[in-house]
């Protein structure tokens, strides 16, 4: 998924949420029940480009039917090093169906989730205006 991939580096969140299906299914990693719907999805999305820091992808995986894609990541949350990857299904059309993150180690999942925490807020407030 170059396409993300590249949205994602710059920094460009009006790209990324081009790339979402509108029922796209976004799965946190810091909280049980996935987030339906392309609106706070994307807000999800800015909330996080505004709490990495020094965000790179490092490796890329594709799947055999160029549908299931993983996006291996290294970035800093409040000092604290994350490493993670973006798992994305793509639908028919080729927009992101699915997108499913995951951290490491415990103590960057933490730093995530509290940053996140004092984000979600204004995440929600964005979403509803959409």
């Amino acid at each position: 998924m170059q396409r993300f991939r590249e949205a994602v580096e710059a920094g460009d969140a009006t790209a990324i949420e081009a790339l979402l299906a509108e029922d796209v299914v976004f799965t946190s990693p810091v909280v049980f029940r996935p987030y339906p719907g392309k609106a706070i999805t994307a807000a999800i999305l800015r909330g996080v480009m505004r709490v990495f820091e020094d965000f790179r992808y490092v490796r890329e995986f594709t799947g055999a039917d160029a549908r299931d894609h993983a996006l291996v990541f290294e970035a800093t949350v409040d000092g604290r090093q994350v490493h993670g990857c973006d798992f994305l299904r793509v639908d028919d059309e080729g927009l992101i169906a699915e997108l499913t993150v995951m951290v490491r180690p415990l103590s960057g999942a933490r730093a995530l989730a509290e940053a996140m925490g004092a984000q979600f807020e204004r995440i929600e407030r964005e979403a509803a205006d959409g």
